[in-house]
């Protein structure tokens, strides 16, 4: 327990620095490792499996600075979530970014309707989806 209690002042700060919260959504694991492990560094990367499960969290208190949600899930899937993100009081304005395989333009219209601030295809290049977060973050975040 007193490891515990030392360590968590460190993870506290390290949380502070990073600042900005980043809510990745998917249902394949190495899609959410490839997302932490290109912004981890710079954010606070915050993984979940479905919609359900994030719009849970995020009713539990948690909004993040931005979303990255992919289309295909159980539960709920990416066009549903983002319903309900935008007809939300509290969500409304979390910037949202569409990670999915879907190769149609019209479903790429279909996302940028609903809300989705941004689109990218899988697979995806980690250093684009760097660059294309922090663009967002310059754009919403002045």
């Amino acid at each position: 327990m007193e490891i515990m209690e030392k360590a968590l002042p460190k993870v506290e700060k390290l949380v502070a620095e990073k600042g900005k919260t980043i809510l990745a959504i998917d249902d394949v694991e190495s899609t959410l490792d490839i997302i932490n492990c290109t912004l981890c560094k710079k954010y606070n990367v915050v993984k979940k499996a479905n919609g359900k499960e994030a719009f849970e969290w995020m009713h539990e208190g948690n909004i993040p600075d931005l979303i990255i949600c992919d289309l295909r899930m159980p539960e709920m899937d990416g066009f549903e979530f983002i319903k309900h993100i935008r007809s939300s009081g509290f969500f409304r304005e979390v910037p949202l970014l569409i990670l999915s395989s879907y190769e149609s333009s019209s479903v790429r219209i279909q996302c940028l309707k609903c809300g989705a601030d941004d689109f990218m295809m899988k697979p995806f290049n980690p250093e684009e989806l760097e660059i294309r977060v922090e663009n967002i973050f310059k754009r919403i975040y002045k």
